[in-house]
């Protein structure tokens, strides 16, 4: 058999996968051995050719996520945000197979990875050929994979019909193979995409809660209710607190700055409290090191939560709107309350006295500041169950309008 260089007779290449034939194929990874995935003939010649196992199984490459629907079934809505992030690009989606993709395909498994490449001629192909294509890379088992149209022909040429040359491809690594097909999400193989990048998109796909509002108004049982949902919720001031027993990054940047303000590992609110309560500069530093770590932190759980299938969260801190960190949480919900209500409630929770009640109140941000400053306002102004009734209504209603 001759193998035929292809460039821009996609027409051609699209009617021999058609016919059976195999095809490799640009893509911004490695070149891939392209072939008919709906023929078992085909693809086992797919396995026959490259000297592969037929117990790995094969990814398909798709023109775009409506093939999630069409050869999948119970697909997560976190495969679809992965999708419209991603695709084109190099990112594989494992998902529960529908039966009409053969048996071979998935090496007698019930699920199945799909692919959209990054690369112009390939994406044509599809178009033309109008079906999945099975498609590995364009080497014998156990050989590099192939970055260039010739060094597809050196281990293939002459096994297989054509070769489209689409140039040097531009990553030379594998994708990144995700299983969705169940929770919590796995990472397969580590590819060209990063987990880091995968987790951080599937947190922005879910629905994440900014909580904010003073002492006393009652966000705790805000928060309740979204755990109640189902929710995540993250206290920022639980992470600050932790990362200033357990974070080695966090306590070497405040010693740098701030000196011995740790007590055998445990960092030292009041010492930091007595350097930066008469300095304003020091404060603003202060707060641009911790808001920073506590930032970070709240990503990495976010995007483990995410990774576990979760879809609903919450971040709750007092300076959430200071810190920056209520542009990435909306909608930013402040809970407010009558300040009588509040005192009340502070003197009861903390054991302290009215004067100190009210001057921790006065200390703090208006209602006319989290008005200014969030999307929606909950106003806990009578019983504990009427709020939190309140609360999961309105969770609920922006729950169903984001889906």
């Amino acid at each position: 058999m001759t193998t035929k260089i292809i460039t821009t007779e996609i027409k051609e290449a699209a009617e021999i996968i058609r016919n059976g034939g195999l095809v490799a194929v640009p893509t911004e990874t490695v070149y891939g051995l392209a072939g008919n995935g709906m023929n078992e003939e085909t693809v086992h010649e797919i396995y026959r050719v490259k000297g592969r196992p037929e117990i790995k199984p094969l990814s398909l490459m798709v023109h775009d996520a409506s093939a999630m629907e069409k050869y999948c079934e119970d697909v997560p809505q976190a495969a679809y945000a992965l999708a419209e992030k991603f695709w084109p690009g190099p990112l594989t989606i494992v998902l529960k197979s529908k039966d009409m993709v053969p048996s071979i395909v998935r090496a007698g498994g019930s699920t199945v990875g799909l692919r959209c490449p990054d690369h112009p001629q390939t994406l044509t192909l599809l178009t033309e050929c109008d079906l999945p294509l099975a498609a590995p890379s364009a080497n014998l088992s156990g050989a590099p994979s192939p970055k260039t149209a010739q060094a597809v022909l050196d281990g293939l040429g002459g096994e297989i019909d054509a070769v489209i040359d689409g140039g040097e491809c531009g990553i030379g690594q594998e994708s990144t193979i995700i299983d969705m097909s169940q929770t919590p999400y796995r990472i397969l193989r580590q590819g060209a995409l990063p987990e880091v990048d995968i987790k951080r998109a599937l947190a922005e796909n879910m629905t994440v809660f900014g909580i904010t509002g003073g002492t006393g108004c009652g966000k705790t049982t805000a928060l309740n209710e979204i755990a109640a949902l189902g929710g995540l919720v993250i206290d920022c001031d639980e992470v600050y607190h932790r990362l200033g027993r357990t974070s080695e990054e966090l306590r070497e940047k405040l010693t740098a700055r701030f000196g011995d303000v740790y007590d055998d590992g445990v960092l030292n609110t009041k010492k930091i409290g007595q350097v930066v309560f008469y300095d304003a500069d020091a404060l603003l530093e202060l707060n641009a090191i911790t808001h920073g770590a506590v930032g970070e932190e709240v990503e990495r759980m976010l995007g483990e939560y995410a990774m576990s299938g979760g879809t609903l969260a919450a971040v709750d801190a007092i300076a959430l709107i200071e810190s920056g960190m209520a542009e990435k949480y909306r909608p930013l919900v402040g809970i407010l309350a009558p300040v009588e209500e509040r005192v009340k409630r502070i003197m009861a929770r903390d054991g302290i006295t009215e004067d100190y009640a009210r001057h921790r109140i006065t200390s703090q941000k208006s209602d006319d500041f989290y008005r200014e400053h969030c999307d929606w306002i909950l106003v806990n102004d009578s019983t504990t169950e009427a709020f939190a009734k309140k609360c999961k209504n309105y969770f609920m209603e922006v729950m169903n309008n984001h889906e």
